[in-house]
């Protein structure tokens, strides 16, 4: 029997799609982190595109050039913020110091001042601020830099700050509350990885918390062998830069020189993210750090056998329907 053009179109798109499956779901030599993200003038971006494609499309963008947009942008340097509150106390956290829940106290408290001096040095440390309210403890910046009109809503004026010095990093996490998340680099460049939720698994999540097992800078692929088929961005930000990272997203945050950005956050709009949001900021967080407290490193390793478990089943299942695809071919 002859096949019409139209049938030899259908059964090579057919194969096509089948081959394109299967080595979608191959595993690889390592993570594949060549993603293009969305790099857009941020003059030209307005609320209703931005929540059209970005924040109902949960897609990530970087908006360039936003921070000059307000006064912040030029505002707001080092010697500003030394100006006005150096002589404040702030919370400072030291990588060096092992952390096995989520929302950690601060390391230490020291003049504000004193920290500025140490991430000015061009040389590594491993002090950084994460999550200060600095527009609520001085009011008078939230001029320099109000709620964007694109992220205006329920969560609009909870505002966090963060700061580093130089290959100071931010362990490898999705926001525990589960919001999106718009952060615009005000000064230093900082390099990010962005991994969508749907690796969950694949990045060794620790359970009852929003973390990973993995150190993306350096990973291990015989340990954590899931890294192989994860694919995600990996891109830096420059100064004045904004990032919009979608709800749950996964992100590993490098300071390649000291700096600081700010946070803006959108609620989210599905009721599983809302309804988890709320579990891992109460419950799950208050047993999570209590487990932790009674037991300790036993419970760590508890969660760390269920985070390599989990990422195990992922992959069988991966390389079964890779199987199947492969058969079809």
């Amino acid at each position: 029997m002859l096949v019409s053009g139209f049938q030899s179109i259908a059964i090579f798109n057919k194969l096509s799609k089948d081959v394109l499956n299967y080595y979608i779901l191959i595993k690889r030599d390592a993570m594949d982190l060549t993603l293009p993200i969305d790099e857009i003038d941020a003059g030209t971006m307005n609320r209703a595109k931005f929540r059209r494609v970005y924040l109902s499309g949960k897609k990530p963008v970087i908006l360039k050039g936003f921070a000059k947009l307000y006064p912040a942008g030029e505002k707001w340097t080092f010697d500003y913020f030394n100006r006005l509150m150096g002589d404040h106390i702030v919370g400072v956290m030291d990588n060096s110091r092992k952390k096995n829940t989520a929302y950690t106290r601060p390391d230490l408290m020291m003049k504000f001042s004193e920290f500025l001096d140490i991430i000015r040095r061009d040389e590594e440390t491993s002090y950084r601020i994460f999550g200060f309210n600095m527009l609520r403890e001085f009011p008078v910046l939230r001029k320099d830099f109000p709620t964007p009109e694109i992220v205006r809503g329920i969560l609009g004026n909870l505002t966090l700050t963060f700061f580093g010095g130089k290959n100071t990093t931010v362990r490898f996490h999705y926001d525990i509350d589960c919001s999106g998340v718009l952060m615009t680099q005000v000064t230093g460049r900082k390099r990010v990885i962005l991994i969508s939720p749907e690796y969950d698994n694949l990045l060794y999540k620790v359970p009852f918390a929003s973390f990973s097992l993995v150190d993306p800078d350096k990973p291990d692929y015989d340990r954590f062998p899931g890294l192989k088929f994860v694919k995600g961005y990996d891109f830096t930000l420059q100064p004045g830069d904004a990032l919009y990272m979608p709800n749950r997203y996964w992100h590993f945050n490098t300071y390649l020189e000291g700096g600081m950005a700010i946070s803006y956050r959108v609620l989210a709009s599905r009721a599983g993210d809302l309804y988890n949001g709320f579990m891992n900021t109460t419950i799950r967080l208050l047993f999570d750090k209590s487990m932790d407290a009674l037991v300790g490193e036993k419970w760590m390793k508890r969660k760390r056998a269920i985070a390599m478990r989990n990422a195990d089943e992922a992959i069988n299942r991966l390389e079964a329907k890779g199987k199947r695809q492969k058969a079809k071919i």
